[in-house]
């Protein structure tokens, strides 16, 4: 049986075609292994998102193509962003690649794979951006214990921003329908998916294209009534596009956790501008204080760009201001990367690496200081946590609140004799708390 080794990079969004590939595959009769010495096929899912995640793509390509060179991988396949970004370059530079598959004709991975194997001359597996892949098979979750997943709710981008790459390798944006959303939603539920998370290159505008009005808010409360789901997640929220009924949504739907990922990218108004963002420092500031009011307990994380073009020293400390003021709950800070093909890769004062990397440090140092004192809130606190996993080297189940998403944010950490497994809610009173971690035990309502 020939095995085939799958290696996904990059975001969540990858992800979920890499279990969609997986699914087509198995559907094919294909085997799977995580050991590269037992694969007879490798297809690197690739991301081309900033310059760390190409050359990480390049360098797995160049890594499993010296293992086919040794004799045991009979093929290796390239899909995914930079496939799709540098087809023609990885066809020219790395000959050790047989096949290369786009991000929108992930349903020919299985044909790929055969046409490798059989001999064929290699080729490119490339679909027009505007298609949008419909895989009605099953799809193999993979993350860590299989309770949660990510549904892909759209595909592509209109935005366009200034920095951003994504618009030219994924299209412009298409909503997948309501009707295959649910559909998919309950089929991961019947795999023992507990949290569904919903992501998209921007989620807030889903349905416009399809149903003429965002219907984001509609979709949480059809997914809201499929048994076995306990946690719904929003990542991927843009600010500008968050409207009433996502709001109402989010109170009515009892599944739907009180979370919200807005990427924001900077609070100047002129950076605001240059990198093509359609909101202003004021908005900002003005949804955040709505959402806090209408829904008190909502964790905020967001994600932040230093050292974009041309950002001066004041700039960089109106950021820092703003963060300080606003308090997220979580927060993630990117240097800024060139990318060739976008409009900022021509902007003129391109800021050194060292100031980036300083500026971005010191608003990361900020975030550390405020999230210590938000964590230090919810010593005493009785909070419902989901099981991860369990750290047998140091005797703790880790766990997570709500206001933590898979692999970006924080942990609880939980002290117990009890038996738990991967999956389980539990009431934990939290003991301790430090920048991004809390340490709990086990409540018990009849100790009381």
């Amino acid at each position: 049986m020939i095995r085939i080794m799958f290696v996904s990079l990059g975001c969540d969004k990858n992800l979920v075609d890499t279990e969609k590939m997986l699914g087509i595959l198995a559907d094919r009769g294909f085997a799977f292994t995580d050991d590269e010495n037992e694969a007879d096929v490798a297809v690197v899912n690739t991301c081309t998102f900033i310059g760390d995640a190409k050359e990480e793509s390049i360098q797995t390509l160049i890594d499993l193509g010296a293992l086919k060179q040794n004799g045991r991988l009979k093929a290796l396949i390239a899909a995914g962003c930079l496939a799709q970004r540098y087809h023609e370059e990885i066809r020219e530079q790395l000959p050790e690649v047989d096949a290369v598959v786009g991000t929108m004709a992930i349903e020919s991975i299985a044909d790929a794979v055969e046409s490798v194997l059989a001999g064929r001359q290699s080729r490119e597996y490339l679909r027009d951006l505007q298609y949008l892949p419909a895989v009605q098979g099953r799809r193999i979750v993979s993350t860590l214990g299989g309770h949660y997943s990510y549904l892909k709710i759209a595909e592509g981008c209109d935005k366009c921003c200034t920095y951003c790459i994504i618009p030219k390798v994924r299209g412009r944006f298409r909503s997948v329908p309501m009707e295959d959303l649910v559909r998919e939603a309950r089929a991961l539920a019947t795999q023992g998916v507990k949290e569904l998370i919903l992501v998209a290159q921007e989620t807030t505008l889903y349905g416009v294209d399809l149903y003429g009005k965002k219907s984001l808010g509609e979709l949480l409360r059809r997914l809201n009534e499929i048994p076995g789901l306990f946690w719904i997640r929003v990542l991927y929220c843009y600010p500008e596009e968050i409207d009433e009924d996502l709001i109402c949504a989010m109170k009515e739907c009892e599944k739907v956790v009180h979370y919200l990922d807005l990427p924001i990218q900077h609070a100047d108004d002129r950076i605001l501008k240059r990198m093509g963002r359609r909101t202003n420092q004021r908005e900002l500031r003005e949804i955040i204080a709505r959402l806090r009011r209408e829904i008190p307990d909502i964790a905020l994380r967001t994600t932040l760009i230093s050292g974009f073009p041309g950002e001066t020293d004041e700039e960089h400390q109106e950021l820092y201001r703003f963060v300080n003021e606003m308090e997220f709950d979580r927060l993630g800070v990117f240097s800024y990367s060139r990318e060739e093909g976008t409009a900022a890769a021509g902007f003129p004062d391109q800021i050194p690496e060292d100031v980036m990397e300083m500026r971005r440090g010191e608003l990361m140092e900020l975030q550390q200081a405020v999230s210590f004192e938000k964590s230090q809130e919810y010593v005493g606190q009785i909070l419902w946590c989901m099981i991860d996993g369990r750290m047998e080297e140091d005797d703790v189940y880790v766990g997570r609140t709500w206001r933590d998403a898979p692999d970006v944010d924080g942990y609880i950490f939980i002290k117990t004799d009890a038996a738990l497994m991967t999956g389980d809610f539990v009431r934990v009173r939290v003991t301790d708390a430090g920048e991004y971690d809390l340490t709990g035990e086990i409540y018990h309502e009849s100790a009381e």
